[in-house]
């Protein structure tokens, strides 16, 4: 635990955005989508766009709505400063659910969520480029789509001017563009209702629409629209999988792709129930039952209607990410019919996927981070009742115990990884951290290769730079330390970084490159293994046995 206080601790310094240099001239740009005048901030020969509209407000009338275009001038902007994050699910309001409920019931408040800039009119995004870019320089672009469990995250919270100055520094220079979404109830609430309404997946739709803004303005900040590539993490991670998929795979925008490549860093392919599955509906049904609109003609209408901090606490009532639930999350991307058709494996066995090159990996240690919060799960029968009570209710009780017998020892199949009886925090702790880190983010991140790895240049990873870290390991998220930020400039950080400079601009993560070479998964389906010191290759053959039983079985595995 001493590792996630360390991390809290240097949060605000990590994502405090840097002071502008008040004797550079501010840099301007007009652009014409719609027109209007932006005025940023330049600091160490880097210029910031912060806030940047790129919707209009989803508020009023549009609240629940899918985002709509500026349809009007915006006149002189000044983007500088702190954007805006959308409403926030911090965490799960079960006082039963310690620590995360108690700091749920603080975070999780308006005037919490006041403090920490958070509202409802917040579609906004950031520009970081090198300073001196005019808009002939046609600049490679790096569209950045946060993380945070589909509950929380905002652009505030990653600031890209190190990466933006580490590609200037190996010649390699980029633009990065960070878009605000609606996440939580306001992003992704399901149900029959919202299916009816046409008013799903509003968190997709509203970065697919930052996608287009690009599209329209980017080559005005210098960079090249033709050459944009899609990077995220976590949550992040999945929605770069979603727009690959988005509209059964369909990319254009006036005739021409939105994104020309992808890079997925925890997170890939999610089997999921529709929109108005049983799941969703109670979900809805709950939130529907907190705000009081049970007994209301139109329930959706209604909350359309409430004050913003009575729908707040309606759509946080249910269970958050960090919280006895874990990734059984409450608000997902889910099909619906028109925006995401079909689950995403089935649109991608489908060829119902843009066809653009990626790079998609993991931590090794995915699931720790999220099986902290079920200590009273002791024995394997209670693993296989925790998966059927939350997760899969379409899978048999005979399904659920062989997927868990798969992982028969936690000295081997227990994460943290490698680490034999050591670190297991209660009886199942290992067992359910591998089982879940295998379900949602590195097991069917194989599955999509074995699926896409084929049609497009592909490569893929596990970082190990964490290990030793006691009870996590390789922890999810770790990888925002080293490589998005480069806090520790060792050679994780500084070769991840070079092949992705390299990727962004050519589409090849080896073009270019000081380091070693990185094959195609599809080759020999090898993985670069990712640690602080160095790098190798490793077969991607690990936990065979359950990854069969997933790839068999995942018809009845959608969360």
């Amino acid at each position: 635990m001493k590792s996630i206080i360390a991390f809290l601790s240097i949060l605000p310094v990590i994502f405090a955005i840097p002071t502008p240099d008040k004797r550079a001239a501010a840099p301007t740009v007009a652009i014409a989508s719609p027109a209007a005048t932006i005025i940023g901030s330049s600091i160490s020969s880097i210029d910031s766009f912060n806030g940047i509209p790129f919707a209009q407000p989803p508020t009023g009338a549009l609240r629940l709505k899918p985002p709509q275009p500026l349809n009007a001038p915006l006149g002189t902007v000044k983007a500088v400063g702190i954007p805006k994050a959308c409403p926030q699910l911090y965490f799960s309001n079960n006082p039963n659910d310690f620590p995360a409920g108690v700091l749920g019931t603080i975070m999780n408040t308006p005037l919490f969520q006041a403090a920490s800039n958070a509202g409802e009119d917040c579609l906004t995004l950031n520009i970081i480029r090198p300073a001196g870019l005019t808009a002939s320089s046609k600049v490679p672009v790096l569209f950045w789509i946060f993380g945070g469990g589909f509950g929380l995250g905002s652009t505030q919270m990653y600031d890209g001017h190190s990466l933006v100055a580490a590609s200037v520094a190996a010649g390699k220079p980029i633009i990065f563009v960070a878009v605000n979404y609606r996440v939580g109830g306001f992003g992704f609430l399901p149900g029959k209702e919202i299916l009816a309404d046409g008013s799903a997946n509003l968190g997709l739709q509203d970065q697919r629409l930052g996608l287009k803004w690009v599209a329209d303005n980017i080559a005005a900040f210098g960079g090249d629209p033709e050459k944009v590539t899609m990077w995220g993490e976590s949550a992040g991670s999945i929605s770069v999988l979603d727009q690959i998929v988005l509209y059964d795979g369909d990319n254009k925008y006036n005739g021409k792709p939105l994104f020309r490549g992808a890079i997925m860093s925890s997170g890939s392919v999610v089997p999921a129930d529709p929109v108005d599955c049983p799941k969703g509906q109670a979900v809805y049904d709950s939130v529907v039952a907190k705000a009081g609109c049970s007994s209301a003609t139109s329930t959706l209408e209604c909350l359309r209607a409430l004050p913003y901090i009575s729908l707040l606490n309606a759509v946080n009532s249910v269970p958050g990410i960090l919280s006895y639930n874990s990734v059984a999350l409450s608000y997902l991307p889910r099909p619906d019919g028109s925006v995401l058709t079909a689950s995403p494996d089935v649109l991608v066995s489908q060829g119902k996927w843009a066809k653009v090159p990626f790079i998609v990996g993991d931590q090794e240690d995915e699931g720790t981070l999220f099986a902290l919060f079920q200590p009273n799960i002791t024995t394997k029968p209670q693993v296989v009742e925790y998966l059927s009570d939350l997760f899969f209710h379409s899978a048999t009780t005979a399904q659920l115990t062989a997927l868990v017998d798969t992982y028969q020892n936690i000295a081997t199949d227990g994460s943290p990884f490698r680490t034999l009886l050591f670190n297991n925090w209660y009886p199942q702790f290992k067992r359910l951290a591998a089982i879940l880190g295998d379900l949602v983010f590195t097991l069917t991140r194989r599955i999509f290769l074995d699926m896409a790895s084929t049609e497009v240049p592909s490569w893929s990873y596990l970082s190990s730079y964490d290990y030793g870290t006691p009870i996590l390991g390789s922890f999810h998220g770790g990888d925002i330390l080293q490589v998005f930020y480069g806090v520790l400039p060792n050679y994780a950080s500084r070769a991840i970084r070079d092949y992705y400079f390299n990727f962004v601009h050519t589409m090849d993560p080896n073009n270019g490159s000081e380091f070693m070479e990185w094959p195609q998964w599809s080759e020999k389906r090898q993985l670069m293994n990712f640690y602080a010191t160095g790098a190798n290759l490793i077969n991607d053959d690990f936990r065979s046995d359950s990854y069969e039983f997933i790839k068999t079985n995942v018809g009845s595995l959608y969360i």
